[in-house]
């Protein structure tokens, strides 16, 4: 019984796990790379420099807004962090105003409130949506099938469990050079090294959008969801504009009332109404970063005298633990020693994935009748397994690279960016399906390794922050990104030798105790 237990979670989990695995392997990649969000994001900006204070950042920002933008109906203003040095403004015209685009009603800002000007770019924010939302198809069914992959996912790890015998000893078990052997070492590894990570990451992943997933709940009770929203969260209602005049009160000591009241935690969002009118409301929210809650607390102020009108209701239990959840999932609160755990953590995961897909391949290749002239399902496993393994890497490297290359005049430039990226996959995922594979596979990861490596290099031709000034300057978020590419680099190139390698010797005969193998 128990062993027909075994069998039928092995089935299961090899299923699971390649049903969706090509794009549970780009949800991890780019989910592990929003870790750094900010800091990409700076990189890609690289006309920014320095820091700046939240509270002076956010005064400039109203003097330009009250320049820029007096009758709006609203604006909303992102001070600066610990891991951002500039400001987002963004404003709703008001309802005389003609219909304006994003683009016409958004700016980045120094601390003095006066605009910079930035290569266009969606930096490191497109690695941190695509993980969620995808591209190039609407965001509900984007999340409807990234939800779906994630449930793959959670069942994958729970099977595996089940299914792994010696799920400790093998964590300390890596051979390298044996063929099928050792592609098993890989994925049980990097599987249990980070297990309960894993396991919270796809489940907090699952309740982030929960209300998505599961609206029924929501749908008997309440007549609409601004309802619900309002129930749950306490939202005050917009008040209309009176057409009398008023002076705006500061926000630096607005700024820091509220948080004064979070016990010194900073401000991350201000929301102002009706600007420049008696009725003008400043909304206060505590930044996602101050807590392990996600959902901060929210304080409203009179946008004229300054003084404190409302606060956000207290959160229950489901909401305090749903704030938690998310909170965990994003990992906003964490400070750089634990977001370096969080990020090798989802390296860790992503080589999971990754390896337990191509040992889907190394373990029935052996038991084809011909393994030379393998069945059609069998090679379109391989060719995706290329162009996802070694080809959204590539991909995600060519996106650094448009960065610097495509000229900063370039009309949608920040689209094009993107674009780019999903060019060179689909050019891998081409070359994978027309040479064979033991070819392609070398191939594809040595592209990979040369773009890493092509990115400090060009990022030291087109701007004055290449890795030797950097080092000079002690611009250590410069450093660690090039850095990061030239590992990735070597990764990519050790991969590409051993797959040459392995073209030239052949495959390996199968292992003999193929019990071992079905614990994949």
């Amino acid at each position: 019984m128990k062993e027909g237990l075994r069998q039928s979670m092995a089935l299961l989990h090899t299923w699971a796990g390649l049903l969706l695995g090509w794009l549970l392997f780009a949800m991890f990649a780019t989910g592990t790379a929003a870790y750094f969000q900010d800091e990409i994001t700076r990189w890609m900006q690289p006309e920014v420099t320095g820091k700046a204070d939240p509270v002076a950042s956010a005064e400039g920002a109203v003097r330009y807004l009250q320049r820029t933008a007096p009758d709006a109906a609203s604006w909303f203003i992102t001070p600066p962090n610990s891991r951002s040095a500039t400001t987002q403004v963004y404003w709703q015209p008001g309802e005389n105003a003609r219909p304006a685009t994003r683009r016409e009603t958004s700016a980045v800002l120094d601390q003095s409130g006066h605009e910079i000007s930035t290569r266009e770019t969606r930096g490191g924010f497109f690695l941190y949506r695509f993980h969620f939302d995808l591209h190039y198809m609407p965001v509900y069914w984007a999340r409807y099938l990234v939800g779906v992959a994630a449930m793959f996912m959670l069942v994958a790890i729970l099977s595996g469990i089940i299914t792994h015998k010696k799920i400790f000893a093998d964590f300390f078990m890596l051979r390298f050079n044996k063929g099928q052997r050792s592609w098993l070492d890989a994925h049980n590894v990097t599987a249990v090294i980070a297990l309960p990570f894993h396991l919270m990451i796809t489940f907090t992943g699952l309740v982030t959008l929960a209300t998505m997933y599961m609206p029924w709940g929501i749908a008997a009770n309440y007549a609409d969801r601004s309802a619900f929203s309002n129930a749950v969260f306490g939202n005050s209602e917009d008040v209309a504009r009176s057409g009398k005049a008023a002076p705006l009160a500061a926000v630096g000591p607005i700024m820091r009332s509220a948080s004064a009241q979070w016990d010194g935690k900073a401000v991350g969002y201000l929301r102002v109404t009706n600007p420049g009118d008696a009725t003008a409301r400043i909304g206060a929210t505590r930044a996602p970063e101050a807590a392990i809650g996600s959902r901060g607390e929210e304080v409203t102020f009179d946008g004229v005298t300054g003084k404190p009108l409302d606060q956000s209701m207290p959160k229950g239990a489901a909401l305090a633990t749903e704030s938690v959840m998310i909170g965990l999932h994003a990992g906003r609160f964490a400070e750089y020693g634990l977001r370096w755990l969080y990020f090798l953590s989802g390296v860790g995961g992503t080589i999971m994935v990754g390896s337990g897909l191509v040992l889907w391949t190394v373990k029935r290749r052996s038991k084809l009748p011909d393994p030379s002239r393998p069945h059609f399902g069998f090679r379109l496993v391989e060719k995706l397994n290329i162009a996802t393994i070694a080809g959204f890497p590539a991909a995600i490297a060519t996106y650094f690279l448009a960065n610097r290359l495509l000229p900063a005049w370039l009309a949608d430039r920040a689209d094009q960016e993107v674009n780019s990226l999903f060019l060179a996959w689909l050019g891998v995922l081409i070359w994978a399906i027309i040479r064979p594979t033991a070819r392609a596979w070398p191939e594809m990861m040595g592209l990979a390794a040369g773009l890493f490596a092509a990115v400090p290099l060009v990022n030291a031709i087109t701007t004055s922050r290449g890795l030797p000034a950097s080092l000079l300057a002690g611009d250590w978020l410069f450093v660690s990104f090039d850095a990061a590419m030239l590992v990735l680099a070597a990764g990519f190139a050790l991969g590409a030798r051993r797959a040459a390698r392995k073209r030239v010797e052949g495959p390996r005969p199968a292992p003999r105790k193929t019990q071992e193998v079905m614990a994949a």
